[in-house]
């Protein structure tokens, strides 16, 4: 084997090993602390939905009103979406 090869095994094989160490970790986090992904996710929709509640003068049609900067609700909703795929990802593991 040539020394790029002997790079990419092993790479390969620690990328192996980080994604067992990742998926303990997970999986160790949701017997230590059981409903927190919820928890985290409500908060992360509860940020989103007080950032553009109309209530506090917010005009989803004016953007000069929003309390967020379109980055912020982007980076909520994409921090949202991640939470709910790492909720399903414990949910299809415990079925």
């Amino acid at each position: 084997m040539t020394e790029q090869q002997n790079m990419a095994a092993r790479q390969t094989a620690e990328i192996k090993i980080m994604q067992k160490v990742n998926a303990a970790h997970r999986e160790s986090f949701a017997i230590k602390f059981p409903g927190q992904i919820e928890h985290i996710l409500r908060l992360t929709a509860e940020r989103l939905q007080a950032g553009l509640d109309k209530r506090d003068g917010v005009d989803i049609q004016n953007p000069g009103t929003w309390r967020l900067t379109p980055s912020e609700i982007a980076d909520l909703s994409e921090a949202m979406y991640y939470q709910h795929l790492i909720r399903d990802s414990f949910t299809d593991k415990a079925e």
